[in-house]
Order: C-alpha cells, then sequence, then structure tokens
C-alpha cells in the first residue's frame, strides 16, 4: 500500500528531554526550564523567608472573646482557642501536602500536636516565643524538603542522563504526538506512556530502541502507522521511481471482515509483471512468501521480501477464490506507465461518429518526476484527445493503488469546473477542505465515464468519490478498495523513519469510505476487459460479451 502525503522530516527541539515536575523548588532560579539534575540544590536558592512567612501565620494562637461566641459546651476558658489552633493545623497541613505532594498523611507534619495543642498556643501568644518556634518550624520544614528533594533527584537520577538512543525514542515519541489523527492514542495516556518508557524499556543499543519504538506503536492499533528501519525508509523511498525490481505486485491488509482467509491482500497487478503474467487477480490472498506466512507479516516485510535482484526467484502460495496457487515467480525490472491513452470510434453514418477518449491511470505516483511530470502526462493525453474531436471521455481507475495524495487532488481539477474534491477530517471533525474554482478545469463539460474496481484504493478513490459526488462523472464497476486514512511518512534524525496516518477523508458527501469504499453507480459487464486495446471493441461490437453502448456507459 503506498502512502498518500509528501514525505516530512520530523525537526528536533528541545521539547524531546522529559520533564519530571517535582516542585516549583527545584528550579534553576536562571532558568525556566524544569532541572533534571540529580545533585541538591545550594541552600541559598530555597526561599526560607517565603516558607516561613507561610507557615508562621496559621501556628498563631488568637484570643477569641468567647463571651460572644456561640455557646457548644465546651470550656469558655480555651474552647475556641483551642479549636482555632486545631483548625490551622489542619490547614497547614493540607496546604502544605496539597501544595508540594510531600506527605501523604497531612497529620503527620508536627508529631503529637495534639498532645500539646494547648499548652502551644499559651506559649505562643509571647511575641518572643512565637518568632523561635517560627523560625525552627521554617527550619524544620526546609530540612524536610531537603531530605525529600534529595530521595526524588536520586529515584529519577536515569533521566537526568539523555542517551543518544532516549533522544531517538523521544524523537518518534514527539512525531506521533503532534502528527497522529487519534488524539486520544487508542484511548491511552501518551504522556504516561512516554514516561513509563524511558524508566522501564532498555534503550542500550540501536536495536533495543528501535524494538521500544515499534512496541509504542503498537498500542496504537493501527497496521498503517509503522516504523520503518533505514533500509526499509529508503525502500519505500524508492518506490516513487519509474521502475521497480520484483514481480509488479500492490500489496495491502485485508480491509473487508468477509471471512477471508488471514494473509496479505492484492490491491494490484502491473500489467506486463511477473504476477500479471502468471494470473494473480485483485483481491487475491497472499498465504505465503518463501513458505513464510503473511498472517501476521507487515506490508514492509513483504515489500521487501518480493523484491530483489534481477533474474532471482521467489515462491508465492496465492488464495484466489476457492483455488490455491503455488507460484514460482522470476524478479525482473517492471517498467511503470501511469498513463496510456486511446481513441475509439463508434459505428455511426458519416463522419460524424462518436468518439470516445480513453484515458488509463495504473497509479499516482510511480515516476520519479514526481506530480509535475505525471500530471503534465495526463494533460498531454486529454489535449491528444480533444484535438481529435472526442466527444466522451472514460477514465479507468481500475487496478489503480493510489499514491502520493497531491496527485488524486490535481486530477481531479482537470475534470471538474467547481466544487469540493475531498474533506479532510480528524478525531475532532472536518480540519480542511479542497476544492476547485475551475481555473485548472481542461474537460469539465463533455460526459465522462469512469471505472473502479477492488483493486482501485487510496488516492485513487478520492478522484472517484469526487467525480461521483459533484455528479460529473457515471461510476461504473464494482465497489472500490476501502482505504479511507491519509499516511505521512517522517524521516528521523538517523535515516529510519515513522508511516503515520495523519488524517481521514470523507467524500464531499460527507461519506467515510473508510473499509467500504466509493460504490459504483453500476456495474460492468463480467467480461469486460482492462487493457486499452481490448476497450474499444466493447463499444463497437454489439456481439461481444462485454459490449455496452454509449447510450449506458454515460446515463445515471
Amino acid at each position: 500500500m503506498e502512502f498518500l502525503a509528501i514525505s516530512t522530516t520530523a525537526s528536533s527541539s528541545s521539547s524531546s528531554f522529559p520533564h519530571f515536575p517535582i516542585s516549583s523548588f527545584f528550579k534553576n532560579p536562571n532558568s525556566n526550564l524544569i532541572s533534571t539534575t540529580s545533585s541538591v540544590l545550594q541552600w541559598k536558592y530555597l526561599p526560607v523567608k517565603v516558607l516561613r512567612n507561610k507557615f508562621h501565620g496559621p501556628l498563631m494562637c488568637m484570643r477569641i472573646d468567647t463571651s460572644n461566641g456561640p455557646r457548644n459546651g465546651r470550656d469558655s476558658d480555651g474552647g475556641y482557642a483551642w479549636n482555632f489552633l486545631l483548625q490551622h493545623k489542619r490547614r497547614l497541613c493540607k496546604r502544605f501536602t496539597s501544595q508540594y505532594g510531600l506527605f501523604s498523611e497531612s497529620y503527620k507534619c508536627i508529631p503529637k500536636f495534639w498532645k500539646y495543642a494547648g499548652s502551644l498556643c499559651k506559649l505562643m501568644n509571647r511575641s518572643e516565643i512565637r518568632q523561635k518556634v517560627s523560625v525552627h518550624f521554617g527550619r524544620l520544614v526546609v530540612g524536610v524538603m531537603l531530605v525529600m528533594s534529595l530521595s526524588v533527584a536520586v529515584s529519577k537520577t536515569p533521566s537526568a542522563a539523555l542517551t543518544e538512543e532516549n533522544l531517538l525514542f523521544l524523537e518518534a515519541w514527539r512525531t506521533i504526538d503532534r502528527a497522529y489523527v487519534d488524539k486520544t492514542f487508542n484511548g491511552q495516556s501518551w504522556f504516561r506512556y512516554r514516561e513509563d518508557a524511558l524508566r522501564n524499556e532498555p534503550m542500550n543499543t540501536r536495536e533495543e530502541t528501535y524494538m521500544a519504538i515499534k512496541k509504542m506503536l503498537a498500542t496504537l492499533d493501527d497496521p498503517f502507522t509503522r516504523f520503518l528501519e533505514p533500509e526499509k525508509f529508503k525502500s519505500l523511498q524508492s518506490g516513487t521511481q519509474g521502475a521497480l525490481t520484483g514481480v509488479g505486485l500492490s500489496i495491502g491488509y485485508p480491509t473487508k471482515f468477509d471471512g477471508s482467509p488471514a494473509g496479505l491482500v492484492v490491491i494490484s497487478a502491473a500489467p506486463g509483471g511477473p504476477a500479471n503474467k502468471a494470473g494473480v487477480l485483485s483481491g487475491d490472498i497472499i498465504l505465503a512468501i518463501d513458505d513464510t506466512s503473511t498472517e501476521t507479516m507487515g506490508i514492509y516485510d513483504a515489500a521487501d521480501r518480493l523484491q530483489g535482484p534481477e533474474g532471482s526467484s521467489v515462491k508465492l502460495t496465492i488464495q484466489s477464490g476457492p483455488e490455491i496457487k503455488h507460484l514460482d515467480l522470476v524478479r525482473e525490472k517492471v517498467q511503470l506507465n501511469p498513463v496510456k491513452s486511446r481513441l475509439c470510434k463508434v459505428p455511426d453514418a458519416g463522419d460524424n461518429s462518436p468518439r470516445i477518449g480513453y484515458i488509463k491511470l495504473t497509479s499516482f505516483n510511480q515516476n520519479a518526476s514526481g506530480l509535475a511530470f505525471y500530471l503534465g502526462a495526463v494533460k498531454e493525453a486529454v489535449d491528444a484527445l480533444r484535438s481529435n474531436n472526442v466527444n466522451a471521455f472514460v477514465l479507468d481507475l481500475r487496478d489503480n493503488s493510489g499514491g502520493l495524495f497531491p496527485e488524486g487532488i490535481e486530477i481531479a481539477k482537470i475534470w471538474l469546473d467547481k466544487g469540493v474534491i475531498v474533506y479532510i477530517c480528524d478525531s475532532r471533525g472536518v480540519r480542511d477542505i479542497y476544492d476547485t474554482d475551475g481555473s485548472s478545469a481542461m474537460a469539465a463539460s463533455e460526459p465522462l465515464a469512469v471505472l473502479v474496481n477492488k483493486g482501485t484504493a487510496s488516492a485513487s478513490e478520492i478522484l472517484a468519490g469526487a467525480l461521483k459526488d459533484n455528479k460529473r462523472a457515471v461510476v461504473f464497476g464494482e465497489p472500490t478498495f476501502g482505504k479511507g486514512k491519509i499516511q505521512s511518512v517522517f524521516k528521523l534524525s538517523d535515516g529510519s523513519g515513522l508511516a503515520v496516518t495523519v488524517a481521514r477523508y470523507e467524500t464531499p458527501a460527507h461519506a467515510d469510505i473508510d473499509k467500504v469504499g466509493v460504490i459504483p453507480d453500476h456495474p460492468l459487464p463480467t467480461l469486460f476487459p482492462k487493457d486499452e486495446d481490448s476497450f474499444c471493441s466493447c463499444i463497437q461490437d454489439p456481439a461481444s460479451g462485454c459490449y455496452v453502448n454509449r447510450g449506458q456507459l454515460f446515463s445515471r
């Protein structure tokens, strides 16, 4: 399965460092960042006066005129003063616990306080005693905090010195945090996962770090969000080139739960490639590659196994319907020609016989020259057909496994004079809209038919959905593959990468096609061919088993 967004690079920043906010006392006085040092800060950095002032007030015992207060059966000589002291004692402990988080049991902050509370009140009414108690208590609190800070610092020592492996893990974590479509992260605390992983996951070697990243991504339960080792990341980038050495298959994860066997699904087989010549079809299931089961195999691992040196062989176990096939394919360089066209003349009297321009798009990202080259090839095909006075167009997207997202958008603009092309959505709803004002339109008025099948996926589904929902085209065939998620590829600093699901899309009619696909307006005859040469015969010869007359082809 190809990806639908242009690769980007996740930048590194100071936010990659973890923070463990113990209290404001552990801040460096010259910085607003939390210090990660394990040493105890100097005494001069602790606000002793602030402590003294805070805890001096609540310990003061004030005399209260009990004659003006309500009677509750207590001793009028000291009952209310006693209550006042105890109330402030509770407030002190509560305030101290909630603000600094140092005590689990608040009433342990002053041992045996209840026993000596009455005597303490009388003593504290003397100013000199009050001052000494306040100072000593402030020192006591500072001492407790120093001990606690020392224990906290010791317990956090592993996070104090982040290794290169830690930083790579944090780079991957931050990329998911910023880009992933589901901000609940599959119902877990993403920040808590980071903290736990830094404490518990071994990251002493690059292999261990890669394993920690893969384990992190597995918690998202999203098969399209994957980690790519450097060689796999490079292999993915080579997928945008004009030729590949392999068997000519585009593969993906099954999206329809219809009792199909576990494995990888064939989205499309490149015309003229080894798999295509061996009879592999869209929707077939790859059960094994070189006798290794694909039941739990990732698409990147499978792609590595399918590609290889030209002339080498690979064994495939394929299930096509009820039939099991064992194929021995020889890898070869598969030239990918993404744009093909043909002019078909429909028999009629005179020189004004209907002419249909047929354009087949086999993929959206298979040329190294990128979007400009691809878009230019499509426009060139449209221009050439229009110069031959075509009356209508057929756009064949069958077995087009998609590709780069912008290409699907730009191709849609050729056929539309206005309208929404696609809505980009996240967990909170629509976040972006791609539309067109007609400035790029070239063929917005001629009748248009679009052909799709279950090998039509991702960006080609965006194109088909846009043309259907804007009532620009009549869609023929079978429901498309149903990949309604968009991935971006992010490069990490060591040459590895992440393929991340960054959004989902909806068609202009707000249809979510994920695992459903674009539903066509009409089916195609069973024998309808997939190559451009045979297409013309299906609209020219009424005796053909695939015949579709012009009126049927462009009528709703």
